[in-house]
């Protein structure tokens, strides 16, 4: 004799357990993925800090060779 879900599970329980679990693995999984992604900004914030400074570096020290270019050609 077969017992039809209703029989074995009228309220669909079991469903909604299953359902539970499925969400609290997804909720798992994009924590983790949060997590990671958060890292992933914070590197690449500090390498765009970075990067900025080196290019104003770069930007004074070309503005300064241009100077004394133009201090050169106006000696001459």
């Amino acid at each position: 004799m077969e017992k039809t879900r209703d029989s074995q599970d009228p309220w669909g329980l079991e469903a909604l357990q299953q359902g539970l679990e499925a969400l609290q693995a997804t909720c798992r999984r994009l924590k983790e993925e949060n997590e990671v992604l958060r890292a992933q900004v914070t590197l690449l914030m500090e390498e765009r800090a970075l990067l900025m400074d080196r290019n104003e570096s770069a930007r004074a020290k070309v503005e300064a060779i241009i100077a004394r270019l133009k201090e050169m050609e106006q000696e001459s």
